[in-house]
């Protein structure tokens, strides 16, 4: 009796929904369908569901109200039917039904599970609306109604253009607060004269606020760059159908179709001159991707500074301080590490390896279309987010907390050997090798040296190796040759 009674549990769970390939199981309350079942079976991979980018459901819904709007115009689709779908996709883009929408964003098929899978929800939430059996698709059919004019081929690579261009912002605000910040350490460290350095070797002063300007100026061009290279997805290919050639659209639709996207969205959006590139050119991920991949390059980069300036207290530079985020170490009291530099090193890493992915997608384009589009569009929004992240955490935990150690920084320059390159103009390379050989053997300072071999006084030895006059172009006179 139990073994019956569990069957019979288990039969009601489910709903037989029948598409191309047969009969499938559905859950019987979900609002995805049976092409979306089959695809969570074949693509079992949980780790990575479309619920986990928002953004993308909300752009892939605007491009079906989009659709349905122009299917209305065009008098290809009742109103009543259109205005459901409309009024379905409003929903979603307002964040409900998110949940059903679990299917894994990496798969094959070239995204055709993913729009299967917004077709299936908008139709059965219609029937639920309509008080109709889920499954029936009598209200709305996914394939005859909810994509009428449209295939995979159009939409998918549309709703992934959108969605970045609705996660870009958030993205651009946090860059440039985080660049403001070190403009604002640039100057608050203007007077911080520190030792340059050159493969790790002392070099010739700088002050800090130099230093944090560079970083400054380096993010700057990188927020202008993003900002070009996302124009890129402001061209689109919807209409285009299949492999580009619209087939079984109006032939007003494809212009039509892109003039509602861009009054649902206002975003500005124009069609691509040739539809049949454009729907298998992944030329603007490319590039957009290889832009996240330089910010994160220059992002780490900064932080290596950040470890390398921070690291001590007693036995490194020391030049400044890290806000103390936690406890450092299990077994060594009082040692603070610098976390958030080094997750800000570890997300860059991860962006780098997900360029690499996207780069191998896009050259495995063959003939007609890129199949190859989920991985592209998966590893996009997962860089896009990381390194939204990383902006904001860099800013708020690190960056906005650093302090300088003034006279740590003031005292490795009049120790370094690095003053001694101004003397070239006074004393020629010759000497002053001799100079710097002969400090380092007796662990003198530079103008020590100086004025003990009497190659000038006192006075004027400290006018020349005034550090803050090392800071621009200084030749006025030279040695007579």
């Amino acid at each position: 009796m139990a073994f019956q009674y569990y069957n019979s549990f288990m039969e009601n769970r489910y709903r037989l929904e029948v598409d191309s390939l047969g009969e499938q199981k559905v859950l019987q309350n979900v609002l995805y369908g049976g092409q979306t079942a089959r695809a969570l079976e074949n693509f079992p991979l949980k780790h990575f569901p479309i619920s986990n980018f928002p953004y993308f459901i909300i752009a892939l819904a605007m491009v079906k109200q989009a659709c349905a709007r122009t299917n209305k115009k065009l008098k290809l689709l009742s109103p009543q039917k259109a205005d459901l779908i409309e009024k379905i996709c409003l929903e979603i883009i307002d964040g409900k039904w998110h949940e059903n929408f679990c299917l894994n964003i990496i798969q094959g098929g070239a995204g055709t599970s993913t729009n299967m899978n917004m077709n299936e929800v908008i139709a059965n939430r219609a029937s639920q609306i309509m008080k109709q059996p889920l499954g029936s698709y009598q209200v709305l059919h996914p394939n005859n109604d909810v994509n009428l004019s449209q295939s995979t081929n159009d939409v998918y690579p549309t709703a992934v253009r959108l969605s970045i261009l609705l996660i870009f912002s958030k993205l651009c605000n946090n860059l440039e607060k985080l660049s403001k910040t070190l403009y604002q350490k640039s100057q608050e460290f203007q007077d911080v004269i520190k030792l340059g350095r050159t493969q790790l070797q002392d070099a010739v002063p700088v002050t800090l606020g130099q230093t944090f300007h560079s970083y400054f100026t380096t993010l700057k061009e990188e927020s202008e760059k993003l900002k070009r290279e996302v124009e890129l997805f402001r061209e689109i290919n919807l209409g285009a159908t299949a492999i580009g050639t619209g087939i079984n659209t109006h032939p007003e639709y494809n212009q039509l179709v892109v003039d509602e996207l861009c009054n649902v969205t206002k975003v500005r959006f124009y069609r691509a001159s040739d539809l049949i590139e454009a729907t298998s050119d992944m030329g603007a991920f490319v590039s957009f991707s290889s832009t996240l991949k330089r910010l994160a390059i220059k992002l780490s980069r900064i932080c290596n500074d950040l470890r390398l300036m921070n690291s001590g207290p007693r036995g490194g530079l020391n030049e400044i301080n890290l806000p103390p985020r936690q406890p450092g170490s299990s077994i060594m009291p009082g040692k603070i590490n610098p976390v958030i530099p080094e997750l800000i090193n570890q997300i860059s890493f991860q962006v780098i390896g997900r360029d690499l992915s996207i780069t191998l997608a896009a050259e495995a384009g063959q003939l007609e279309l890129n199949v190859m589009a989920p991985v592209i569009a998966y590893n996009l929004h997962a860089s896009t987010n990381l390194l939204t992240s990383a902006t904001e955490i860099l800013e708020k935990h690190c960056v906005r907390g650093i302090t300088a150690n003034k006279e740590r920084c003031r005292e490795l320059v009049e120790n370094s050997t690095g003053l001694i390159t101004t003397l070239n103009n006074h004393l020629g390379y010759q000497v002053t090798s001799k100079v710097a050989k002969e400090a380092l053997r007796t662990n003198k300072k530079i103008i020590d040296v100086v004025v003990e071999k009497k190659y000038m006084s006192r006075e004027k030895a400290e006018k020349i190796l005034d550090p803050f006059k090392m800071l621009e172009p200084n030749l006025k006179t030279t040695i007579l040759k």
